[in-house]
């Protein structure tokens, strides 16, 4: 009994849910499924957040800023069992983590001093709610970069075409909800530095949702 479950984002009445989907086997007898939600809360350590029995092959699980935030990785694992037989559930199948947040693509990047522009793309994995009727959506990223090791103040090794990107909601698919490009190039400062590290961060600026209020996404290292 392969259960197959998945983890996708949605938006429900604006809200950004997760919703768990797993396949039903078809000629079976009434079946429950009993799904329980957990987040990473440290590393290899999950931490449950919700659970439910439902006749549904799906469950919902609400991105409330409390006990799902921004930045989670989200599991879902979900046992069938037969209504006349509960004390025989199927075996617990978990899903893949499901990273909630801001991610960078590529996640890190090698680049020349040689003037080369590479693109980075900024993509969020769950949709952008819109808190009121008429409001404009979208979220702003403040982005900024960091020199790592480097003792010396000078001028930075990376410049970044912009300094802020808009996310404006679109359909969820396979690869985000939302996505904005910027491009960047290696400083050429002459200097013989050898390989130097930096690192590009973003911050949602004044984020009317508060979902997004507390929160700071991965970085992506250069």
């Amino acid at each position: 009994l392969a259960l197959h479950p998945v983890i996708t984002p949605e938006l429900v009445q604006g809200r950004v849910h997760l919703k768990c989907s797993y396949s039903h086997p078809s000629p079976e007898p009434p079946v429950q499924y009993r799904v329980l939600w957990s987040r990473l809360s440290s590393p290899g350590k999950r931490e449950q957040v919700h659970h439910e029995t439902t006749p549904q092959s799906f469950s919902y699980v609400e991105m409330d800023g409390a006990n799902l935030r921004l930045g989670d990785t989200v599991f879902c694992t979900v046992t069938a069992f037969s209504r006349a037989t509960p004390e025989q559930p199927s075996l617990p199948e978990d899903s893949k983590g499901f990273y909630a947040g801001i991610k960078f693509l590529p996640e890190s990047l090698e680049i020349a001093e040689d003037g080369k522009e590479h693109v980075l793309t900024v993509v969020s994995t769950v949709p952008i709610a819109c808190p009121g009727q008429d409001d404009f959506c979208k979220i702003t990223l403040q982005l900024s970069t960091e020199d790592l090791g480097s003792q010396v103040p000078g001028p930075p090794d990376i410049a970044l075409s912009a300094c802020q990107v808009d996310l404006l909601p679109e359909p969820c698919s396979g690869s985000g909800c939302a996505a904005a490009t910027v491009t960047v190039t290696a400083v050429t400062d002459f200097a013989q530095d050898g390989d130097r590290g930096s690192r590009i961060s973003a911050e949602p600026v004044a984020p009317r949702d508060v979902l997004w209020r507390a929160y700071t996404a991965r970085d992506v290292k250069v």
